[in-house]
């Protein structure tokens, strides 16, 4: 089993829930950071840990960023990091896999599973200050969940006429990692 760790600056992870009953908001985290324990001939003996710096939340509009970072939603200064760590790995096919873990928003840790593209890898090169330092081992994953956010305590909403609400209980979210093996 080899480890490796989620290269920051091309990881990241979004959300997207339903908005005045009509569309929907996503919004961004960068600055997600993890490990994982990966080996492509034995997948179903992967563990991975992954951290997202809620504080960095972007949505597009600052009001709206300023409001989900507060105490209705994310209550960022209170609880700054979003975290997930595996429990278990079940493979679907040669690529796929429901990978169960451990979800914490606002200090509440519920059970999810994330269902896991492995998107490959590739050899390339690594820039440390403009110097190519390579090659580097890479591979890609794309996970999404769906969770109830009140599960989570993010209960905040405002009633629209004829039983609407301004923001739906259910969100997606989806990590966009990249891993690159360590050295």
């Amino acid at each position: 089993m080899s480890r490796w760790f989620l290269e920051p600056g091309h990881t990241a992870a979004e959300f997207r829930v339903r908005h005045m009953m009509v569309t929907h908001v996503r919004g961004h985290f960068k600055n997600v950071h993890g490990s994982l324990e990966f080996d492509p001939s034995r997948p179903e003996a992967s563990t991975v840990t992954a951290t997202i710096d809620a504080k960095g939340l972007w949505s597009g509009e600052p009001d709206r960023d300023a409001h989900l970072r507060s105490a209705d939603f994310l209550d960022v200064e209170r609880f700054p990091q979003i975290t997930f760590a595996s429990t278990g790995v079940r493979l679907v096919s040669p690529t796929e896999a429901l990978v169960a873990g451990d979800l914490t928003i606002r200090g509440v840790t519920k059970p999810v599973v994330m269902e896991v593209h492995y998107l490959g890898q590739w050899e390339t090169p690594w820039w440390e200050s403009g110097v190519d330092k390579g090659p580097r081992l890479r591979a890609g994953f794309a996970a999404t969940t769906r969770i109830d956010r009140h599960d989570f305590g993010v209960s905040w909403n405002s009633p629209l006429a004829r039983g609407g609400i301004a923001v739906g209980h259910q969100v997606v979210i989806t990590i966009d990692a990249e891993a690159i093996l360590d050295s």
